[in-house]
């Protein structure tokens, strides 16, 4: 089916910041239509809004309030949060709607909004379609300052909604944490480096881990508005992997942005990926009779050696499109309670209704406490297929349609078939990019096959623009 949406994406709005649709006069249309979308009864309604750490995190969480106390919505404001602690405030607070502002993995000039329901779920792609319909059947005029220029059912002056910061919504977060982790449980005697990626996590994570009793090493914990992502956290690993070398640390925690997500380092510097992390923790949940649903979900660029050897274990993997909203519906559909991507978002369904990088790692943390096993043991539970992975730049989509591209794509599905092997090629829901991904045992050949399919996409590329 063709994604016919504007500005919603794989994980919700997303954009260079003062550029469409990440600009002031925008978010406030959304927010107006999210609130007449989530305006339901006759109660007083509640919105929650938190934020990473981006400079210009304050100029969204300023539009959006804006959209929101004019509908008639009071406004809860948590200030820096990761992402998955919105989402469990959104419940906790029995609020109607809850906001994340950021970007997650992306540079600080981008920056988002992701919505969750009043249950702690991202919204479906239908709700984000009809939250687009009321802004395009509304006709809000860009020029705020008419009269009647909007036909938005603005709340009446002496119905505005309020506007208060909750203090303690970082102390709720970190017990929730640490309640996941096993009771009478602790990590004295681990050495644990971990990267805050200057983001939503630098002050939770930390004090996570201290709590319960590691000997933390901390990092990407000085944000400054610009630093977020910036040669850090779950997207660059190699200040990790030095710090945890040059400290002597058991292993190393990297989180990005808005902390959805985990990469791990063990103790000699090795990464540790979301599908390591994935069959670390199946395995452990099918020992103890807890794993749901007979096996695990992960989207189409996990590794076939992942599949492979949850097939050894009777276990079934399930593959759905790349977008951890994707993963959570399949998890939802079948009964699930492990799920997540390569790229590190972890989805456990016993605690969480979305990828919280924390919560993934203190998970893979009390396996390693309870089995007493180094992190490299422990993260290399299976041996992942050679993969090669490729991102295109384009001016446009289009190359993808293109009678050449088909070609060659086709040809090289058929080459890979011959070898058991996987191609995707899929648009990039966050950013201007093609992404070539193929998996298989030949690793020269599958280099030979992804540079033939990119060579023939710029090459279509520059004739579309031309």
């Amino acid at each position: 089916m063709t994604d016919t949406r504007q500005f919603f994406g794989t994980d919700g709005v997303r954009g260079q910041a003062n550029i469409w649709p990440i600009t002031p006069d925008m978010i406030m249309k959304i927010a107006m239509a999210a609130a007449l979308k989530f305006t339901r009864g006759n109660h007083r309604h509640t919105v929650v809004i938190g934020k990473d750490t981006r400079q210009s995190g304050y100029m969204v969480e300023s539009s959006l309030t804006a959209g929101f106390v004019s509908m008639g919505m009071d406004v809860i404001l948590l200030g820096p949060l990761p992402t998955p602690a919105v989402a469990m405030l959104t419940r906790t607070l029995r609020a109607d709607l809850g906001v994340m502002i950021s970007a997650s993995h992306n540079p600080y000039i981008d920056n988002g909004i992701k919505f969750f329901g009043p249950d702690g779920f991202k919204l479906s792609d239908t709700e984000e379609s009809e939250i687009e319909a009321i802004i395009a059947k509304s006709n809000i005029s860009a020029d705020l300052a008419l009269e009647n220029a909007s036909t938005m059912p603005l709340a009446h002056s002496t119905m505005l909604g309020k506007a208060h910061r909750l203090d303690d919504a970082t102390g709720r977060y970190i017990e929730f944490a640490k309640a996941t982790f096993p009771r009478g449980m602790r990590l004295d005697g681990l050495k644990i480096v971990v990267d805050c990626a200057h983001g939503a996590a630098y002050k939770v994570a930390p004090k996570v881990l201290w709590e319960l009793g590691a000997d933390i090493v901390s990092i990407g914990i000085s944000p400054d508005g610009t630093n977020i992502n910036d040669n850090c956290g779950a997207t660059s690993l190699s200040t990790l992997q030095k710090s945890v070398i040059d400290h002597q640390a058991d292993l190393g925690i990297a989180l990005d942005g808005d902390a959805d997500r985990l990469m791990m380092v063990d103790e000699t510097g090795a990464a540790i990926d979301g599908d390591q992390v994935l069959a670390l923790i199946a395995t452990s949940w099918a020992e103890d009779n807890d794993l749901r649903g007979g096996g695990i979900v992960a989207t189409h660029m996990s590794n076939l050696g992942l599949e492979r050897y949850l097939e050894s274990k009777n276990l079934k993997l399930i593959r759905t499109a790349v977008g951890d909203r994707y993963v959570l519906e399949a998890m939802r559909a079948h009964g699930c309670n492990v799920g997540g991507e390569q790229s590190g978002h972890i989805i456990l369904r016993d605690y969480t209704t979305t990828g919280d990088g924390l919560i993934a790692a203190l998970q893979t943390l009390s396996v390693i406490v309870q089995k007493q096993m180094k992190a490299s043991l422990l993260g290399r539970t299976f041996v992942p297929v050679p993969q090669v992975l490729k991102s295109i730049r384009t001016n446009s989509f289009a190359p993808l349609r293109d009678r050449s591209v088909c070609k060659i794509i086709e040809e090289a599905e058929g080459r890979l078939l011959e070898d058991r092997g996987r191609l995707l090629i899929r648009r990039s829901g966050t950013e201007p990019l093609i992404r070539i991904m193929a998996q298989g045992d030949n690793e020269k050949a599958l280099t030979t096959i992804i540079q033939d399919i990119v060579d023939t996409i710029e090459i279509a590329d520059k004739s579309a623009a031309a």
